[in-house]
């Protein structure tokens, strides 16, 4: 089998989104490519002033070749509505651009969290679209998302829900390649986290989750 070699090849000299989505179809950075249908690009207007970032795409994702448009996503767009951002406003994109899975056997594909190599692999497609985007707030949703841009020591739970300032916080070592084009950044929950979460807590965590797409919006 060859060695992963990265995304940096693959990634073409260009800020337009269109040309990243049709060069990163054919991205073999990592292997993940080998067994998920497709890559999963971000998708909003290159317009946007803010940017959601989660860890992967899951099963419907790979599926239909879009971020967030499964169970996650539904949750997603109920934040979103609660917290007065038209889903239409924002890019939403993921660290990792394959689904990464498990298959038991006779069952179906079940979400298996990324690894370093796969993250690091990945991240030049993420620098691409910070520099076409170009937004003024990124969220991270969830701790892969917040680890693979603001550093393995921070903490989502320590720090949900602050609008942080990357380059002046201790806590936060930013990776060299998305140094120089992350605005402010703030973590919170990944929706999933909502749906793995007790049915009678799921309306309070949501309102929780608004509040935090809320509060970026406004710093947007």
């Amino acid at each position: 089998m060859a060695r992963a070699v990265g995304a940096e090849e693959f990634v073409p000299d260009s800020r337009r989104i269109d040309r990243l989505r049709k060069a990163a179809a054919d991205c073999r950075g990592c292997d993940l490519y080998r067994h998920a249908d497709r890559v999963v690009f971000g998708e909003g207007p290159v317009s946007a002033r803010l940017l959601l970032v989660g860890e992967q795409p899951g099963d419907r994702e790979d599926r239909a070749g879009h971020p967030f448009v499964g169970p996650a996503g539904r949750i997603l767009d109920e934040a979103l509505e609660q917290a007065g951002v038209a889903r239409s406003q924002v890019y939403l994109t993921n660290v990792v651009k394959h689904f990464k899975f498990t298959r038991p056997e006779g069952r179906r594909r079940l979400h298996k969290t990324p690894g370093r190599t796969e993250i690091v692999a990945c991240l030049p497609w993420l620098a691409a679209e910070l520099a076409a985007v170009k937004p003024r707030v990124v969220v991270c949703l969830g701790a892969t998302a917040a680890k693979a841009l603001l550093g393995n020591r921070f903490r989502v739970t320590r720090r949900r829900g602050e609008l942080l300032d990357p380059a002046a916080d201790p806590d936060v070592t930013v990776d060299e390649r998305v140094a120089d084009l992350l605005p402010r950044v703030l973590a919170t929950m990944h929706p999933s986290a909502v749906l793995r979460g007790r049915p009678e807590e799921r309306a309070a965590a949501v309102a929780d989750l608004a509040d935090d797409l809320s509060a970026a919006h406004r710093a947007a």
